[in-house]
């Protein structure tokens, strides 16, 4: 007599569960996202040692934090100090790292060179399932890279992959990537949501419970989110995504979550023909100007992570022959752009509500934070006003609705990097403006931004 075979309703954006199907996802309110996915038969044999994504690695002893020894989970460094920033310091053993990218970004690149390294003081694992064993053999040598240690296996059953873990015992392992493997009790095809959720359990279990590093390779969406369902960035201990443009050579690591490191931090590395190399002063080639200085070009200090970062703001202001001009921003929020614009007109006395307005941050760097509203307000001023700003000046701050400069976090470091990049000026916020006397660069505190456009 045969089972009747059970079904589920599951969001390929969200992963939430229904009941039936239903056009859109009350949970994310994505459309035609909700696809049937035939449930399996749950298995009785399934080792009791993997129960729980903790793995039951310390029983049910209850602890109290005093009592938790830290010294098991000594961290080791991947190599490169760019990838250990990302990290926290380096692997924590035991933990989960998940990295995300556009083809071509060099996450296979990045890992095999990694392990490579590894490799040369300890047991690593390479599971491929996407490209060959020849092929990655194929890359490996082209890179150059040591080929005698690292242990290779080309295998897509997870059950399969952990069972052979355990008999090689690694201290890092590979899979790559977690949209081919799949579990032999889940019917649906690999790369679906039930594959991708049941799969990086497994794996999560299994690296819990044997101290044992896994770094799993996602692929993106076409918007460059992680594809397969959200619990996946949920069971992970750190999200990393590998950022980077087809026509430029430089790509650059963050991190998005991180169980055992600051969150947001940036490393930056340079494709070349031996593979990635990190970059240790990424100001350096943010700030490749134009020898010809132009009007609409002002530097500025973000806080990326725990260290400064220069990057240089564009904005070009232009007459408009539309009846609605044009807001267009690359690498920051359109919506800040049309605000700070608004406070231009009524506390600058600036109106550009006639012109098309574009604002580029160079290098393709996103910037998040708000310190970059007065760079973006005075390279606009500067093209409007076809006026040529300093190439030794240097800008950041928050502007506020009421027209005030309100200070940002991590000011003298932001000061010290300009001066140490060879700045002169800087227009800052007055409750950023420096107690040290000796900074080596011209500090111009201001409260409002009618102060700021009268120093230029």
């Amino acid at each position: 007599m045969s089972t009747k075979q059970k079904s589920a309703f599951v969001c390929n954006e969200c992963g939430a569960d229904f009941k039936k199907w239903q056009g859109q996802c009350p949970e994310c309110g994505a459309w035609n996202s909700i696809v049937e996915v035939r449930l399996g038969p749950t298995p009785s044999n399934r080792s009791a040692k993997f129960e729980g994504y903790a793995g039951g690695a310390t029983g049910n002893n209850v602890q109290t934090l005093a009592e938790i020894s830290l010294g098991d989970l000594p961290r080791f460094s991947s190599g490169t100090s760019e990838f250990d920033r990302v990290l926290g310091g380096g692997f924590v053993p035991g933990s989960v790292v998940l990295i995300g990218g556009n083809p071509g970004a060099g996450k296979s690149t990045l890992l095999l060179q990694t392990l490579c390294f590894l490799a040369r003081n300890m047991s690593a694992l390479y599971v491929t399932g996407e490209e060959s064993l020849q092929q990655v053999a194929m890359r490996a040598q082209r890179l150059g890279l040591p080929t005698d240690k690292l242990q290779m296996l080309s295998e897509t059953n997870v059950e399969t992959i952990c069972a052979t873990a355990q008999h090689v015992a690694p201290k890092v392992m590979v899979v790559d990537s977690i949209q081919v493997v799949h579990m032999e009790d889940i019917s649906s095809a690999p790369g679906s949501v039930s594959q991708v959720r049941e799969s990086a359990a497994y794996l999560t279990r299994f690296a819990k419970q044997t101290g044992t590093v896994v770094i799993l390779v996602g692929h993106v969406t076409k918007d460059g989110s992680l594809a397969g369902p959200k619990v996946l960035e949920h069971m992970i201990d750190c999200s990393i995504l590998l950022e980077g443009d087809n026509d430029s050579r430089f790509r650059t690591l963050r991190g998005n979550k991180n169980r055992f490191g600051a969150v947001n931090e940036l490393g930056v590395f340079a494709m070349t023909e031996q593979g990635m190399r990190e970059v240790n002063n990424p100001s350096a080639i943010f700030l490749q100007r134009a020898e010809d200085p132009a009007p609409g070009s002002v530097v500025m200090v973000m806080w990326e992570g725990t260290r400064p970062l220069l990057i240089e703001i564009q904005a070009l202001v232009d007459d408009s022959h539309l009846g609605n001009p044009r807001r267009v921003a690359v690498g920051m929020d359109q919506n800040r752009l049309s605000m700070l614009l608004a406070v231009l007109h009524r506390h600058g006395g600036i109106m550009v509500g006639d012109q098309d307005v574009f604002v580029n941050v160079v290098g393709g760097v996103r910037v998040m934070e708000t310190s970059a509203d007065l760079a973006v307000l005075l390279a606009i001023v500067s093209s409007f006003r076809d006026k040529i700003l300093p190439q030794d000046l240097m800008v950041f701050g928050e502007v506020g609705l009421s027209g005030e400069i309100r200070p940002v976090p991590s000011g003298q470091e932001r000061l010290r990097e300009a001066a140490k990049h060879g700045f002169k000026k800087a227009i800052v916020p007055i409750g950023n403006a420096p107690r040290e006397k000796n900074l080596g660069i011209e500090v111009v505190a201001v409260k409002n931004l009618q102060e700021a456009l009268n120093a230029l």
